[in-house]
């Protein structure tokens, strides 16, 4: 059986919009967007980081972080410290903690919705075939 690339591709990212979509409408009840909620997971993940380390884990460009981390900081959900040199560091605040933690109460939920189709042995399939993929993708 042959499976056409495009196809496979188009797949892949369907599933992904979806999965934003959904993820995006159920923060809001948590006052969270998904842009802020995977900022604030990757601070809590790498806490003292620079914008330069988080724009990268979460996939945007560093003046999109920066903008994005100001407004966490108007809210009162990240604190920005100086670090060694010319570093800036990214923590959570206690306001930030709380928002992390209800955003994954929400995901966990969305995401369980969002996989119900699948049996557990395949969605364990799946993202071993995903983190194999993304593996090889990162392997020069």
């Amino acid at each position: 059986m042959h499976a056409d690339l495009q196809l496979l591709g188009r797949a892949v990212k369907q599933a992904q919009y979806r999965q934003h979509r959904a993820l995006d409408s159920a923060l809001a009840a948590v006052g969270s967007t998904l842009a802020q909620w995977d900022a604030l997971r990757a601070i809590a993940r790498t806490p003292g980081a620079s914008a330069r380390e988080l724009a990268a884990a979460t996939f945007q460009t560093e003046q999109a972080f920066g903008t994005l981390v100001g407004r966490l900081t108007a809210q009162d959900l990240v604190e920005r410290r100086p670090g060694h040199g010319r570093r800036i560091e990214h923590h959570l605040t206690p306001a930030g903690e709380r928002v992390l933690k209800a955003g994954h109460k929400v995901a966990d939920e969305v995401l369980a919705e969002a996989f119900a189709p699948l049996p557990e042995p395949d969605r364990a399939t799946l993202l071993d075939l995903l983190q194999r993929l993304n593996g090889a993708a990162s392997t020069p």
